[in-house]
């Protein structure tokens, strides 16, 4: 079974989040960095931290010097609680990447389903160095960095938010406020049906897809 699965995971339409690397990173780096490996860091958290989470966190920044997001992942992880995209293992996140999107896509947002295949295919579509990588809430697209994401907003719209700096909102493109606050996405389009994925969607996610090269 374990096998098949693995094997499921290659054939995934989608692409490891850079967060994974980024805590394989952090692992490899903690005997190094704190004389610690991960292992025993779990140890410690456990026999020694506080109970909860957040108190767990708190207190590998003010005890142990810990950096904020690697608290954060640490207390997490020591608590038994859903790591997310910050997963160690590149085949478990792509397993679990389906899963998000199905999620994402069930109950009273499953009508939306059809809109975000339909976005996701124009993304990966854009450029042969596109890879799509779900979080649980929405599906960024990435290029060098981030310059696109599918969000089920509401239960009848899809937000495609792109990350096209300070351009102009024209036609059906909304500015977030983004560029000003100093975010990826800086501009969105909401859409409802299938019907609504026209040239324009097409060209403002091929502007975002440039402005990333």
């Amino acid at each position: 079974m374990m096998a098949r699965n693995k094997t499921e995971a290659r054939r995934s339409i989608y692409g490891v989040h850079p967060a994974v690397a980024m805590v394989r990173k952090w692992i490899e780096d903690l005997p190094e960095k704190t004389g610690r490996s991960l292992d025993e860091w779990m140890r410690l958290v456990r026999d020694e931290g506080p109970a909860s989470e957040k108190e767990r966190r708190a207190w590998l920044k003010s005890e142990h010097g810990i950096g904020t997001n690697i608290a954060a992942w640490m207390a997490a992880r020591a608590s038994g609680g859903e790591m997310g995209i910050a997963d160690e293992d590149p085949e478990s996140y792509l397993l679990a990447a389906e899963g998000y999107v199905q999620a994402m896509y069930e109950g009273p947002k499953a009508a939306l389903r059809p809109i975000y295949d339909r976005l996701l295919k124009l993304g990966l579509d854009v450029g042969p160095d596109v890879k799509a990588c779900p979080c649980k809430t929405i599906v960024p697209l990435y290029r060098n960095h981030v310059f696109a994401q599918l969000k089920p907003t509401t239960r009848t719209r899809v937000d495609l938010g792109l990350a096209l700096r300070e351009t102009s909102a024209t036609g059906r493109l909304i500015d977030t406020g983004g560029f000003a606050k100093k975010d990826r996405i800086t501009h969105r389009i909401p859409i409802s049906s299938v019907n609504e994925i026209d040239q324009e969607v097409v060209d403002w996610l091929t502007a975002a897809y440039d402005l990333d090269a």
